[in-house]
Order: structure tokens, then sequence, then C-alpha cells
């Protein structure tokens, strides 16, 4: 009976054979010379039945989860294939330009990023050009199909088409750190800023901030400059053009105020252009954390202004959150306190970064050209000694900085803050021959017109002189974009950048201390190790 009963437990499923033996066994449990033996034969027989029964139920189990398996292996197999022919659908058209896609998803995005982390994100431009020998050509770019619009011809077609044929695109990572509490799209939140802020940021009304700007620079330099060796200028820079962004947008002039909110900016700053992944510890959560803390600051602000306003203890032309809080819409409107923050927040990142790298890279081009250095400082000598002891800078004296704002732009044609933008079409159509389809993104780029001889000859030359006269030609110097989408701050970058000047070189020579220092450009270019150099004080 023992053998028999382990026989049993090794098979996977009854046979006839072992049927017919439980047959036989139970029979032989029944016969009279059995009979003594009756209650033990019972029990073996019923583990008999139970090991079968336990059998046929575990294959049914079996059997259950690989049709389970199979189910959602068709699954994922028909998802893919569904997800991969639409994806690949975009990429598919007519009469396209010239280029290629690379892998499917990941397209040429590690090329495209990979010029820019080397220093140099004008070769992906460059190599494509020369390989298509045309003005457009396509390729693939965070699993977007882009056409890559080059030279003046590209810049004046997309200026000019702006909200007609094309309009503003921005990766996905922009929505997730700028959700509006409306629900709209940041291209809505941004044609509402545009219309807001032209009366707030022309020249007219930032004169009045000069004087300003240049006490927060005498601040700054005698606080992080002055009585030191050596000092790193990209964060200091940063730390300048924020500390100005806070007192000009929301009246915030405590230099202990404005540090609290440092590094939260610098979060945001390294996540709202990374893969769009949310998860703990990726650029973009971080990013995420970093703007909720900062809104939750930002309205604290918000409520005390608004009491402020009512008791008057504020005034409606302070800074640009008076002017939010009273500024209504179409219906008569005001915003709401999310939106007001949100608004804010955005201002408070562009209104000082893309100026603080600019300020960095003119501390390193006024090195290595000492003659383009004298021309500066002698300029910005002759303005100092003109003003009386204690006397701040006026709007008069930056327009006698013409020469120091020549060396400003040609900082900002070789190392363009602003690398290129996106666009994306709204209806299918023809540019240079070549079609353009529905939904399509769109890229121009600064360097395609910055570094190209076409547009300014012997283009590696660091030459003031470009700017002389009118300047350079319409849709070739595109710092600060172009068309109805041209940066508002244009005119607020400018005083910042010159009243930056004037206190640094009346008060500075200096040396880079890391010569040929790399330069990675992630999304803004900036020197690898923040630009160290050496000061050296002018005597009195």
């Amino acid at each position: 009976m023992t053998n028999l009963n382990l026989s049993f437990y090794r098979l996977a499923k009854p046979t006839p054979k072992s049927q017919r033996d439980l047959s036989s066994a139970y029979k032989k449990a029944r016969a009279p010379h059995c009979i003594a033996n009756h209650t033990n034969t019972r029990d073996t027989v019923l583990s008999l039945e139970f090991g079968v029964e336990e059998s046929e139920g575990r294959m049914m189990e079996v059997n259950m989860y690989v049709a389970l398996l199979l189910s959602l292996v068709s699954f994922v197999t028909i998802s893919l294939f569904s997800m991969v022919y639409k994806h690949l659908s975009h990429f598919r058209g007519n009469n396209l330009p010239p280029g290629r896609f690379g892998l499917p998803f990941i397209g040429e995005t590690l090329h495209f990023l990979r010029s820019g982390w080397n220093g140099h994100p004008e070769k992906f431009i460059f190599d494509r050009i020369s390989a298509y020998s045309s003005q457009v050509f396509k390729t693939s770019i965070m699993a977007e199909p882009i056409a890559v619009f080059c030279g003046a011809p590209g810049n004046k077609f997309l200026f000019s088409n702006e909200n007609k044929l094309v309009t503003a695109w921005w990766p996905d990572s922009i929505n997730k750190v700028f959700p509006s509490s409306l629900q709209t799209s940041s291209k809505e939140e941004a044609k509402k800023m545009r219309k807001m802020l032209p009366n707030f940021l022309k020249p007219e009304a930032l004169q009045r901030y000069i004087g300003m700007m240049d006490e927060i620079a005498q601040r700054h330099f005698a606080m992080s400059w002055e009585n030191k060796d050596e000092v790193v200028v990209f964060p200091l820079a940063k730390r300048f053009t924020f500390w100005l962004a806070c007192r000009v947008f929301v009246s915030i002039q405590d230099p202990d105020h404005v540090a609290k909110f440092a590094n939260p900016f610098n979060d945001i700053a390294s996540g709202i252009f990374s893969v769009p992944i949310d998860l703990p510890g990726t650029p973009l959560n971080k990013a995420k954390h970093a703007a909720n803390f900062i809104r939750k600051e930002l309205r604290a602000i918000i409520k005390q202004r608004k009491l402020d306003l009512a008791e008057g203890r504020a005034s409606a032309t302070q800074d640009i959150l008076s002017h939010m809080l009273l500024a209504t819409d179409e219906d008569g409107k005001h915003m709401n306190e999310m939106d007001i923050a949100d608004k804010i927040l955005g201002l408070l990142i562009g209104g000082h970064d893309t100026a603080s790298a600019a300020c960095t890279f003119i501390v390193k081009y006024l090195y290595e050209l000492p003659d383009v250095y004298e021309g500066v400082y002698k300029e910005q000598m002759e303005i100092a000694k003109s003003k009386a002891p204690g006397e701040l800078l006026n709007w008069d004296d930056l327009q006698k900085m013409r020469y120091s704002w020549n060396v400003a732009c040609e900082v900002l044609r070789l190392a363009p803050p602003l690398q290129g933008a996106f666009r994306e079409a709204l209806n299918d159509f023809i540019f240079n021959g070549f079609s353009i389809p529905k939904g399509w993104k769109i890229y121009w780029s600064a360097h395609s017109t910055h570094r190209s001889a076409e547009y300014f000859p012997e283009p590696e030359k660091f030459d003031p002189s470009r700017y002389d006269g009118n300047g350079p030609a319409p849709y070739t110097f595109v710092p600060f974009g172009g068309g109805p989408r041209m940066c508002p701050g244009k005119e607020y970058a400018r005083l910042e950048i010159l009243v930056f000047m004037h206190n640094l070189v009346k008060r500075f020579k200096w040396e880079n201390l890391i010569p040929d220092e790399k330069i990675v450009v992630d999304p803004m270019p900036m020197p690898a190790k923040g630009l160290p150099v050496r000061l050296f004080p002018h005597k009195a």
C-alpha cells in the first residue's frame, strides 16, 4: 500500500491504469480477509483519491495562469505595436525635408544633447546643413518629428507666421513644473503674460529702477567680491541677477530672504528641460518639489501685499506683483493667487537665469581680450568720474554705454543663453519647397546665423564693431528671439547687464584660473567649473 500511495503522488494527472489500480485496491479493501484492516485501508484509499483531485486542481490552476500570461503578453504586444505604429505614422509624409530620424523613439536626441554637453551645440546644426546641402532638414528629438529651420530666411518665416502657421511648443516637463490652476496649457499662460508684461518692462517704465539696480550691484560687489583674492563667477552672477529679479518683481531686497529661494530655484532651472520622468530623485521631481515650496512662499507674500495695497502701505506701481494683483481680464476679473504665484515664479526664473549666463561670459571674454577690456574700462570710468560721491547710475548714463553694449551683444552672439526654441505646425505648409506636416515640431537655432560666415564674416572672431551703425541684418542676430515672441524682458536684461559691467570693471581686473575652461550647454551655456578667477582691485 505504501508503494502504491507514493506512486500516485508522483503522477501529474491520473491515467486509466492508475484509476483501475485505485478500483482494485478499493475492492481488496472490502474483502472479508481485510476486514480487520478496513479502517487503515479506507484511510489509504481516501488519501489516494485526495491526491488525484489535488493534482487535477493544480493543473487547472497552472492552465489558468498560462492563459492569463498569454493574454497579458498578447495585450502588451498589441499595445506596443499600436504605439509604434502610431509613433511612426507621425514621421510619414510626402516631399519631406532631407535628413534622418535615427532610432525609434530615441531619434537623434543623444546627438543633439551631446553636442551641447561638449560645448559645441552649433555642430549638430552645421554638420547636417553640410550633409544635406539644405537650410531645412528633418530629425527626431524627444520622440518628436522635427524640422530644423536654419538661416535668416528660416527665422523670418517662423517669426512672421507666429499663431498663423506655427505656435510655441514646450516639452512636457514645462507643464509639469508650471501647472495652471485654470488647467490651461503653458502656451495659453504665456499669451496672457505677453499681454501684461510690455507696459511694465518697456524702457520708460524701467527707467525708475536703474538707481535701485546700481544700489543692489554695489551691495552685491561689497559682500561677495571685494576683499577676496579669488571668486567663482557663475554662482555670483546668478546671485546678483536673482537679487535684482526678486526686488523688481516682488520687492524682496533682504539678502537673507533672497538666499532662502536660491537653492530651490537652482533645482527648478535644472529640471524644467529635463527628461519627463517624475520619480524620486530625478531632476523633474526635484523641480516640482522646489516649485511647490516657492509657490507656498509666494502666496504668503501675495496675501500680505493684498493687505498692504488695501491699507495704502504699498503702491500700485512699485513692482509687477502689484500690477498683477490690480490687473483685470476682458471680463473684469482679477487673477487668482495661484495664477499669480505661477507667473511670478516663471518671471523670476526667466529674469535671472539668462542674464547670469551672459554676465559670466562677459567676464570670460574681457579677460581673454585685453584690448576689449580697456575699451569698456575707459567708457565706464568716464561715466564713473562724472558722478558725484554716492550718486547712482541713471538712464542717461546707460545710454552712454554704447561700446559696452556692443561688447555684450558680441558675447550674446557667440554664447547665446537662448540656443533656440521650438514651434509646432498648426497646419500643413510648404517651406523652401518641402512639406511640413501639421503637428510636426520645428526648431530654430540661434547658431545657424550667429556662427555663419554668410551673415557674420569671420564668425569666430570677437568683433564689437559689428553692431555699429545699423548693426546686423534683420533676422540674423536673435539672442532674444524675434517676431511676436521676442523676449519681453530684452530691455530689462540690457539694463542689468550694463549695471553689472559698470560695477565690475571700475573695481577690478582679473585672470581666469582655468585657461580654456570647458563650456557645457545644458540647456544654457556655462563654464564647467563656474569660471573661477583671481581678482586684482584697481588702486584708488
